[in-house]
């Protein structure tokens, strides 16, 4: 596949700087509302927002139980900020009736580097990722407070996990759209890539 179609979940957050740094990284980019839309794309992205309202949306626009079904299927999925609060098994401190979509086994704490007016940009080490660190945008960023066997740990700010990795789904706390730097949403085109030749093939 020489150019895959990846959506950016639609509901609520930065979804414009998202598609932008997905054409520039290669990508078709399409905004996904509806399960319909879901369908049709080969890998996903969960932006940055607010997650109480991604969830609650989510489940208005009935999207909750499809987006589950295609990340438990295998397709790549890459979350920012509240998108890594999305992809979370677990939440530690959840608000009232807040869901997730699950995919990487981590429990994570929402608002873990303080509120907006505490926002803050950090150079962070990437593991994979080549050319040196990228610049780190947290906007009441979340944390990871511990992961499972599965997940690799790729990067670490201040004592704290960031950025993480189980199989296809991808995690940052901070904002790699927000920068200008595609490096992120090139490793995330590639693993797409490498997803969709895999179920082409057959291959793991």
């Amino acid at each position: 596949m020489s150019t895959p179609v990846i959506g950016v979940l639609a509901l609520q957050g930065d979804v414009r700087e998202h598609l932008g740094a997905l054409a520039a990284a290669g990508a078709e980019a399409r905004t996904v509302r509806r399960p319909e839309e879901l369908a049709e794309v080969d890998g996903l992205i969960v932006p940055g927002g607010e997650s109480t309202t991604m969830s609650k949306l989510a489940a208005l626009f009935g999207m909750l139980e499809p987006l589950r079904a295609r990340v438990r299927a295998g397709m790549p999925v890459y979350g920012t900020c509240a998108g890594m609060i999305m992809l979370a098994e677990k939440i530690l401190d959840p608000r009232s009736g807040q869901e997730t979509i699950g995919g990487i086994d981590m429990i994570v704490r929402r608002n873990a580097f303080g509120r907006q007016n505490e926002s803050f940009e950090a150079a962070v080490e990437i593991a994979g990722v080549a050319g040196g660190p990228v610049e780190g945008v947290f906007i009441r960023a979340p944390w990871v407070e511990s992961v499972g066997a599965e997940v690799q740990v790729l990067a670490e700010y201040g004592g704290h996990v960031v950025a993480v990795r189980q199989g296809n789904a991808l995690a940052t706390s901070f904002h790699p759209e927000l920068t200008g730097d595609h490096r992120l949403h090139r490793f995330f085109v590639e693993l797409v890539r490498a997803g969709s030749r895999g179920a082409a093939t057959g291959a793991p």
